[in-house]
C-alpha cells in the first residue's frame, strides 16, 4: 500500500514539477507518510502552480508604471467631510435606520499576528498603553455597542450588527478565547461569528513548493482577499442572506481610529444605490507611500505608489492639490447583492500578489531551518482588488486626524506604532470634549487656550 501511495503521489507531483515533496519520503514512519499525503492530496496543483506563474508574470512587469493607464476619481463619485455637512444628516438618519431594521453587517479582517509589533498573539489584543488597558478588540467591541444603542435611541427599533470576523489558522482559537474571556464586550455572542481564511503553499523563486518540515507543506494565509472565498466556503453569505443583510463594510483591525459602521457612510453609499465604496483620507505629502484609489483602465482600483512615476505623484490640479490624493485606508462598502455576485461568478479572476518573505523550510539533514533574508514567495489577494468589478463606486474623503492611525510597527519606532496610536485616540477625544462646550484647565483653574498639541491623555494628568 505504501508503494502504491507513493507512485501515485508521484505521478500527481510530477505532472506539475513537484516531486520535491516526496523527497523524504522514505524517512518517514506510517504515521507521517499519511499526513503528508493528505497534505499533498488537499491541495489543487493545477490552480496553484499557474497562480505561482500568474504572479510570478506580474512581478516581473511591476516595474513597469501605470502613469498612461489612471486618471483621478470623477467627482460624481467622491464626496469630502465636512465639504457635505449639509447632507451629513440626512445620511446619518438613513444610515443609523438601517442598522435598526437589521441591514447592516460588519466584516472584521483579523487574521494578522502580532509580529510587528513584537508579540506573539493576534494583533486585534494588542494595547497601546491607554490607561483603562483596552485592546484594539475591545474599543471596536465597545463602539458596536454603543451604535447599537444610538440606533435604538434615534428610532425606538431595537437592531442588531452582525459581527463577522475572519481570522487565519494561526489566530482564530486564540481570537475566539479573547472574546469568551471579555464576554464578548456586551454583544449577543449569537451576533458574532468567527470564521477562517484558506492557505496557499508557498513557492520557492525556483517554482518548487516549500516543505516546512518533512511531512509537512510550508503554507500561508491567501492575504485579506481570500474574503471572499471564505464568504461562500464558511456559510457567511448564507447567514448574511438569512439575516436579510443588504449593506456591509469591512475594515482592517489595527486602524485604532475605525469608524466601523459608520451610519454616515453607509447612509452616504445606500443614497447612491453604491455597490461598492471605500473611504479614503489625503496624503500628508506627495512622497507618503500609500496605495491610492483611482480609476485605471476605466476601473476603479488601488495602485500602490511604487506603480506611479514620482512625476506624476506631484502633480497637481487646476486648485495646486495633488492630483491623485485619495490614500486606502482600508474601510470598505458592499452591497450584498454586490458581495454575493462577485464570490460567485468572479472570485477567481482576483490576481495573486507577490510578497517575498523568510519561509523556515527543510534543508538537506532534514532540519527546519529559518531564514535571515527572504527565501520564497508567498502569494496573497487584496480585499481591494474587486473594486474593478464594481459598476455603481462610492468613496468618502474624512479627516485623517478623526478616522486613520495604523497599529504596525513596535515601540519606538515613531511611526505607524503604539505610541502615536495612543497620542491619536487621546487627541480625538480631547477634541470630542470641546466640540462638546468641555474645556481644559491647569491644576490652578487656568484654563488652556491651546490644546491642539495635547493629547487627553496629556492633559488628564
Amino acid at each position: 500500500m505504501t508503494d502504491e501511495l507513493k507512485t501515485r503521489l508521484y505521478h500527481k507531483l510530477k505532472a506539475y514539477h513537484q516531486e520535491n515533496l516526496l523527497q523524504y519520503w522514505d524517512e518517514l514512519d506510517q504515521t507521517q507518510r499519511q499526513l503528508l499525503a493528505d497534505d499533498i492530496d488537499s491541495l489543487d496543483l493545477q490552480y496553484v502552480t499557474q497562480s505561482f506563474e500568474k504572479v510570478m508574470q506580474t512581478g516581473q512587469s511591476h516595474s513597469q508604471k501605470k502613469d498612461d493607464h489612471i486618471l483621478p476619481l470623477p467627482e460624481d463619485v467622491y464626496c469630502t467631510l465636512p465639504n457635505v455637512d449639509s447632507h451629513r444628516q440626512d445620511w446619518q438618519t438613513l444610515g443609523l435606520n438601517l442598522i435598526a431594521d437589521n441591514k447592516v453587517a460588519v466584516i472584521l479582517l483579523a487574521g494578522g499576528q502580532g509580529t510587528r509589533l513584537g508579540v506573539d498573539y493576534p494583533k486585534g489584543m494588542y494595547c497601546v498603553g491607554l490607561p483603562s488597558g483596552k485592546s484594539l478588540y475591545q474599543i471596536q467591541g465597545e463602539r458596536m455597542f454603543r451604535l447599537q444603542q444610538l440606533a435604538q435611541e434615534r428610532t425606538g427599533k431595537k437592531g442588531t450588527i452582525p459581527w463577522y470576523i475572519m481570522t487565519s489558522q494561526h489566530t482564530k482559537q486564540q481570537t475566539r478565547n479573547y472574546f469568551e474571556k471579555h464576554k464578548f464586550f456586551g454583544l449577543n455572542e449569537k451576533d458574532i461569528m468567527f470564521f477562517e481564511q484558506s492557505t496557499l503553499p508557498c513557492f520557492d523563486f525556483d517554482g518548487k513548493i516549500i516543505l516546512a518540515a518533512p511531512d509537512k507543506i510550508a503554507r500561508a494565509p491567501n492575504g485579506n482577499g481570500g474574503l471572499y472565498s471564505a464568504l461562500s466556503n464558511c456559510g457567511i453569505l448564507k447567514d448574511m442572506q438569512d439575516r436579510g443583510i443588504a449593506h456591509i463594510q469591512a475594515y482592517c483591525v489595527d486602524n485604532i481610529l475605525i469608524k466601523m459602521v459608520d451610519p454616515v457612510f453607509t447612509g452616504y453609499c445606500a443614497s447612491k444605490n453604491a455597490d461598492c465604496g471605500a473611504k479614503v483620507v489625503r496624503k500628508v505629502d506627495a512622497s507618503e507611500s500609500v496605495g491610492l484609489v483611482c480609476l485605471c483602465d476605466g476601473t476603479y482600483q488601488v495602485i500602490e505608489y511604487s506603480e506611479i512615476s514620482k512625476e506624476m505623484t506631484e502633480k497637481r490640479n487646476k486648485n495646486g492639490e495633488l492630483m491623485f490624493n485619495a490614500a486606502n485606508i482600508c474601510n470598505h462598502y458592499f452591497s450584498y447583492d454586490f458581495l454575493s455576485q462577485t464570490v460567485s461568478a468572479r472570485e477567481n479572476e482576483l490576481p495573486h500578489h507577490m510578497a517575498r518573505k523568510k519561509i523556515p523550510y527543510v534543508n538537506e539533514s532534514g532540519q527546519t531551518v529559518k531564514p535571515e533574508t527572504p527565501n520564497g514567495i508567498k502569494m496573497e489577494k487584496f480585499v481591494f482588488d474587486v473594486f474593478l468589478f464594481s459598476k455603481n463606486f462610492a468613496v468618502m474623503e474624512v479627516k485623517r486626524e478623526d478616522e486613520f492611525s495604523p497599529l504596525k510597527n513596535k515601540c519606538g519606532t515613531g511611526r505607524d506604532c503604539p505610541e502615536t496610536a495612543k497620542a491619536a485616540l487621546g487627541k480625538l477625544h480631547g477634541r470630542y470634549i470641546l466640540e462638546a462646550g468641555g474645556k481644559f484647565v491647569t491644576k490652578d483653574g487656568k484654563e488652556i487656550s491651546d490644546t491642539s498639541r495635547y493629547s487627553i491623555l496629556t492633559l488628564a494628568r
